[in-house]
Order: C-alpha cells, then structure tokens, then sequence
C-alpha cells in the first residue's frame, strides 16, 4: 500500500498463537529440544527459539503456543508450523489448529517533529499524554481499532491490528492530522 508521503510502516513483530492440540510435560519439552529453557517457578511455559525466522515461542503444558519475533504473517506461520515439528519429533502427537494472528506492531519515522501537547488538546478524546510519565502521546484509533504512539521526534508506533492492512490504514488516517501538528524548527 502507497502512502502520498512516502512513508510505508514497516512491520517490527507479530504475535500469533496457535493450538497443537495434545498436553504437554514441559519438563520433557525442556529437557529434550536444545533450543528451549524452562524455570517453572518464573514462568509456567517452555520458550524456545528458532533461528530461521527468527522467533520465540511460548509452549504452554495445555498444548497452546504464542509465537513472537515474526516480520510477516506468513513467517510467523512459518515458524509456528518449525515449533510444531520440533514437538513433534520429541515424540508428541500434534494437530495444528487455531493458528491466529494476535498482534502486529509496526513502525515509521515521518523525518519531522510533532507538537505533541497540542495534539492531546485538540484530540483529546483519542489522545493521553503524561510527558512525566512517558514520552509518546497515546492515540487510540478507533476505525481500524489501533493504538499508536506518537513521540516529538516524528517517530511512531503502530500496534493492535491483526492485518498489516490495518497498519497501513491507521497510518494514513493519522498522517493529516500530523502534518497539521508538524512542529516548525527555526
């Protein structure tokens, strides 16, 4: 998707789950794959990671698994079908069920600054900024249903679609209103 300005979103991480569909001794998980770490008394879930993509996954006792790290839907689909495998050939029965895209972030630089303080006067009911207690002004999007943070320096994050459709959208609804909030440096 073009944008007017030249400016495309690039997608930084994409959170999906999915349901293997059998009960896992995570334990074993640990023991047996060498990609994969478990201390049940910080964190009840095995993670694993995987090189190629370059992703984590969160392997859940109830055989449900949240996979991180992906740059695409289809890489994180990837990976999540390689987690599978490797369960798999551990020696359990999976079914690969459920697979979902949960969250995808993404990210842009609009190369200007923004007046942030006048944003949260003039959109307020979208906008919270507490410069004391973080940096970015929140924008909640609420068509597509997107939240982005908004920092002076013009850079942005994009996260809560689940299509990079969504992304996309959110950006170019919120590009007029930045441009109307560009700060001008002497």
């Amino acid at each position: 998707m073009d944008h007017p300005s030249g400016i495309v979103p690039t997608i930084q991480n994409i959170v999906s789950t999915v349901n293997l569909d059998c009960h896992f001794d995570l334990k074993h998980i640990a023991l047996s794959a060498r990609n994969a770490e478990y201390n049940p008394r910080r964190f009840a879930a095995v993670i694993m990671r995987i090189k190629d993509p370059k992703t984590t996954a969160l392997i859940f006792s109830s055989g449900k698994l949240v996979i991180t790290g992906a740059k695409s839907e289809e890489r994180s689909r990837v990976a999540a079908r390689k987690f599978a495998r490797i369960i798999e050939k551990i020696g359990y029965t999976v079914k690969f069920k459920e697979f979902k895209i949960q969250n995808m972030v993404g990210s842009c630089d609009l190369k200007f600054p923004i007046r942030l303080e006048r944003i949260s006067i003039n959109h307020a009911a979208f906008s919270s900024y507490e410069p004391e207690l973080f940096p970015g002004l929140i924008y909640r999007m609420k068509d597509p249903k997107i939240v982005l943070l908004l920092f002076v320096s013009g850079k942005i994050v994009i996260t809560g679609g689940k299509k990079k459709e969504e992304i996309y959208k959110a950006f170019a609804n919120i590009y007029p209103v930045l441009t109307q909030f560009r700060k001008i440096v002497a």
